[in-house]
């Protein structure tokens, strides 16, 4: 047993020509969050405290889909949700609808701390913040110039925007007049085990361009897109429907917990189980164990263990 940590920045349809101005400010951020991470590990600091840093400075940086870089509705407007939760007590808050807190994660972390309730949305969430003093700006900040572009691009061919794809061409407007491309790509996530075995799990996402004002995905509902016990810590990436329709997080503990399932064959049962180019996820278990997996074509994901071992990815490695 040892400590374990485990980051995503989104699943899905990256292409491997993506351009290296999309790709290497990723990389650099997920090098850096991994280090945030692993150093508040090597401290002792709880893993609900080392979840909660990590997916903050994620928040943080422009070219993820969460916090600063979240992408835009339909009125080209931002509403972000997070989760936290941790795997001993169980105890967990989340947040949606959020237009003005600068890190969401962290006002649903105060949920879990400071309230009777698990969830909070929209007005009633914007309202905690204030009562709380948490950091908040105009909801002009998160309105990136590349998420203006991408909202045009997704208007003028008339349905929402996977993350991470190259720009939309006109004539690719009659190619999905059903709107299939509505995936919730490029949450942000973290999962952490420390020595002893206590879990975490905590993430964050601005949802999916173009979407529905008012529409609420995966990551803020336990079991669905976050979930934590005494086994395991997951955080899951993807089409926000489906993972909620999977309950994915939940079912990769629940294999552990009822078929006896190591986490790594959990989370693979768990993502080939459900429609190829639609899930990620990261996971730890509490014996220090470390999964990162995906049906998409790539997931911006990295990892470290006490033992050793580390990763930085985008695109399936000889071990996935």
């Amino acid at each position: 047993m040892g400590w374990a940590i485990a980051l995503h920045g989104g699943a899905g349809d990256i292409p491997l020509s993506l351009p290296a101005d999309r790709r290497l400010p990723r990389e650099v951020a997920l090098h850096h969050c991994l280090e945030i991470g692993v150093a508040a590990l090597k401290a002792q600091k709880h893993p609900l405290d080392v979840v909660e840093l990590v997916v903050r400075e994620l928040e943080n940086h422009p070219n993820f889909n969460a916090g600063k870089g979240s992408v835009l509705t339909s009125r080209g407007t931002v509403e972000m949700e997070a989760c936290i939760m941790d795997g001993n007590s169980k105890k967990c808050g989340a947040v949606s609808g959020l237009t003005t807190v600068v890190n969401a994660i962290s006002l649903a972390r105060l949920v879990m701390d400071n309230t009777p309730h698990i969830y909070l949305g929209f007005d009633g969430a914007e309202a905690f913040a204030r009562e709380q003093g948490v950091e908040t700006v105009d909801s002009s900040h998160f309105i990136t110039p590349e998420n203006i572009e991408r909202l045009k691009q997704a208007k003028e061919a008339d349905r929402v925007q996977i993350d991470y794809t190259q720009p939309i061409q006109k004539d690719e407007k009659s190619e999905s007049p059903t709107g299939n491309e509505d995936s919730q790509i490029g949450t942000v996530g973290c999962v952490a085990v420390d020595k002893n075995g206590n879990l975490a799990a905590a993430t964050s996402t601005g949802g999916f361009v173009n979407k529905m004002v008012g529409r609420i995905g995966d990551t803020p509902i336990i079991g669905a897109g976050t979930y934590a016990n005494n086994l395991c810590a997951v955080s899951a990436t993807g089409r926000g429907e489906t993972i909620i329709r999977g309950t994915v997080s939940r079912d990769v503990a629940a294999l552990m917990e009822y078929k006896g399932l190591s986490l790594k064959e959990a989370a693979a049962y768990v993502v080939e189980s459900n429609p190829r180019g639609d899930v990620g996820l990261v996971a730890v278990s509490a014996k220090g164990e470390v999964t990162m997996q995906f049906n998409t074509t790539g997931m911006f994901r990295a990892c470290a263990t006490e033992d050793g071992c580390s990763e930085v990815a985008i695109w399936p490695s000889v071990q996935d």
